[in-house]
């Protein structure tokens, strides 16, 4: 199977103008920033909208990406925007953190305005993948009258259980990598050729205001207390009443949302996992990607336009059943097929189970390895062009140093879809610290191909708001759901449980070097047996709006390394996520963006670990050159988390801000 490319579409049922800016006021004066593509007609012949609302500079930052989609819907009928939040790109006011009230309120004014613009209908739909996929659902959640469906791509109902802040209790490095780049994104000045002369001083008041959140807000929340319950619609999952239908990808961080929101939500829903990583299924990888534009564009016509197309008569729930392939960190393409449930949780679902270590057999320990985790991939892989090394690869070395349980070789093919759950005698000899537990598949010849995976922090074991230390060296029985999956273990394999007490470096290290034993061992698995309607394809092939001109200077480049000190027993990974240098045609802007990423730590100690990145980001034109760089350290003792932060600024070579921040934030069970 090979991966298809979009094929760009430059013909549609309605001509489509673009406008460039479009000021969308808000209630208290101050003015967001968009993008709009509409037909051209419709003032006379109005149309149903569809919001993106994100923080991510709909001028110079998703630009590429935006015409695509944006462009084909608008070509199939729909007035399409692309809204700035408030104090990012262009937008007035600013930026404090995450899906704030404000910017839900935002959102709620600003679906009200378009529905009340001349060019609508008045009936609006909202869409986004992560950001603009958690707000789609808070802002669902709000309940605006003009809002009749949503689309939510790689997003989660829940933002501290299933969200990049914490997994399972732990903090992902990758809440450090976002909170780099959230500092470093928000930063970014507006473009003068629409702020205009006072684009400076809007700037300097940017910097001056803006602070590293990852350390000032998110770090002193490490319990799920108030702040992560706002914004986390699974407090009441009916405050939802449009349709909704949720996407995710196997190899992304957030596929678990997808499934939950099936289960709880009363309106009409649906649900698509594919094999993709943080990216749009139309552009997916790994592969296969489908035609995403032509589904989405049956949901709009559904819930925007009143067709019936009979997409309500179709599965709720279809999912990318994964065959094992050969582990590469950057995989392109996956074997597997599509299959379908009429409704989650599916009556079709069984179960089955393997005794991987029976009470009264001899307990097995395995001592602490803070490296265990260097085949781990990303937290979040996200894809980027194919060419980015951030999925796992063959877990024999991290398995090899962990306490790994197995199957007999399987006389028959064996498939699952949902959550695995392994059930767990334990006990250590620290009151706090974490287990990392994967589900591997391991063919005749030994590849091992992880599966799926889960944190947890021993701490929270029965809870995430009320914390409990572990009894020291006594057993406990302890239950760990996986990340959801689909996946078929053909005959011969043997599936393997993998635990240990580090996974470096998808996860911050626990205060101090845990022992382990485990005195039982159960793998339970959401059985579902092969049927005669899978399969097939149930997708037309990709397709897309032309792309952004855009003139390519300096290519983009990626690399992910680890090496290993033999004499300090130090472990390094570095890791290179150059975007290249490009300019936007229709706009005369050359942009350039880029990150270096270091992660350290030494196999005996979990207060060695270190890791810093640094980020640089320019724009330049005739008489507009502006360049912001940052850095982002995090250490930790014992006791308490110590964070560095540095941010400079520079307008025609001139350094125009530098500002650094030094946090000492106390540990709570983490």
């Amino acid at each position: 199977m090979q991966q298809i490319e979009p094929r760009i579409v430059t013909s549609f049922p309605r001509k489509v103008r673009e406008i460039e800016h479009l000021w969308v006021p808000m209630p208290d004066g101050t003015r967001l920033s968009a993008r709009v593509w509409r037909p051209e007609d419709a003032e006379t012949d109005p149309v149903p909208a569809i919001l993106e609302y994100i923080p991510y500079r709909k001028r110079d930052g998703s630009r590429t990406r935006d015409d695509s989609m944006h462009g084909w819907w608008a070509g199939h009928g729909y007035a399409s925007i692309r809204l700035d939040i408030r104090g990012t790109g262009e937008s007035e006011g600013e930026i404090t953190d995450e899906y704030t009230r404000q910017e839900l309120e935002d959102g709620r004014d600003a679906i009200a305005w378009i529905a009340a613009q001349p060019w609508c209908t008045g009936k609006v739909g909202m869409t986004g993948i992560s950001w603009g996929g958690f707000n789609g659902l808070q802002v669902a959640a709000m309940r605006p009258p003009a809002l009749k469906a949503i689309i939510t791509h790689c997003s989660t109902d829940d933002r501290y259980a299933d969200d990049v802040h914490f997994m399972g209790g732990a903090i992902p490095l990758d809440n450090w990598f976002w909170g780099a780049g959230f500092f470093q994104f928000m930063a970014r000045p507006g473009d003068p050729a629409i702020q205009g002369e006072g684009w400076r001083k809007t700037w300097m008041d940017r910097l001056e205001g803006w602070e590293p959140v990852a350390s000032t807000i998110w770090l002193q929340h490490q319990r799920r207390d108030a702040y992560w319950k706002h914004g986390s619609v699974c407090e009441n999952h009916d405050d939802i009443a449009c349709a909704v239908f949720a996407v995710g990808g196997w190899e992304d961080g957030y596929s678990n949302a997808v499934p939950r929101l099936l289960m709880n939500l009363k309106g009409p829903r649906k649900g698509l996992v594919g094999p993709w990583g943080h990216k749009y299924p139309h552009i997916g990888i790994p592969g296969p990607a489908i035609g995403w534009m032509q589904e989405s564009l049956r949901w709009w016509d559904r819930w925007l336009k009143g067709i019936d197309n009979g997409i309500m008569g179709e599965p709720m729930y279809r999912v990318w059943m994964r065959e094992p392939s050969v582990p590469d960190a950057m995989l392109k393409m996956t074997e597997g097929r599509w299959v379908d449930e009429a409704s989650w949780p599916s009556v079709r679902i069984g179960e089955r189970s393997w005794a991987l270590l029976a009470e009264g057999n001899a307990p097995r320990t395995v001592k602490p390895r803070q490296s265990v985790g260097v085949t781990a991939g990303n937290w979040c892989p996200y894809g980027l062009g194919g060419s980015s090394p951030d999925l796992a690869v063959d877990q024999s070395e991290d398995d090899g140093r962990s306490l790994a349980f197995e199957s007999d070789a399987l006389d028959d093919r064996f498939e699952f879809l949902g959550q695995p759950v392994v059930k767990f005698s334990l006990s250590v000899d620290r009151p706090q610290g974490f287990i990392a537990v994967r589900l591997v598949d391991v063919a005749p010849d030994g590849t091992a191909v992880r599966v799926t995976y889960q944190i947890l922090n021993l701490t929270h074991r029965n809870d995430h708001e009320h914390i409990e230390d572990m009894p020291v060296d006594k057993p406990v029985a302890i239950d760990v759901r996986l990340n959801d999956m689909a996946w078929s273990f053909p005959a011969g394999h043997r599936i393997r449980v993998s635990v240990s007490t580090a996974y470096w470096p998808v996860i911050w290290p626990s205060p101090e070097a845990v022992t382990l034993t485990i005195h039982a061992c159960e793998l339970v698995l959401p059985a579902r047996s092969p049927r005669p309607d899978d399969g097939g394809d149930p997708f037309e092939a990709p397709e897309m709006a032309p792309l952004s001109p855009c003139t390519e200077i300096e290519p983009p480049r990626s690399a992910r390394t680890v090496t290993r000190d033999l004499v300090t027993g130090e472990w390094i990974t570095d890791q290179i996520e150059e975007h290249g240098v490009w300019r936007f045609e229709a706009i005369d802007l050359v942009c350039s963006e880029g990150v270096t990423v270091q992660y350290r730590i030494k196999d005996d100690d979990p207060l060695s670990a270190v890791a810093r990145w640094q980020l640089h980001s320019s724009r330049k034109r005739e008489g507009w050159d502006i360049e912001v760089k940052s850095s982002y350290t995090v250490r930790s003792t014992r006791y308490h988390f110590l964070v560095d932060a540095e941010m400079q600024a520079w307008d025609e070579g001139k350094q125009i801000f530098r500002r650094t921040w030094n946090h000492k934030v106390p540990r709570d069970g983490v």
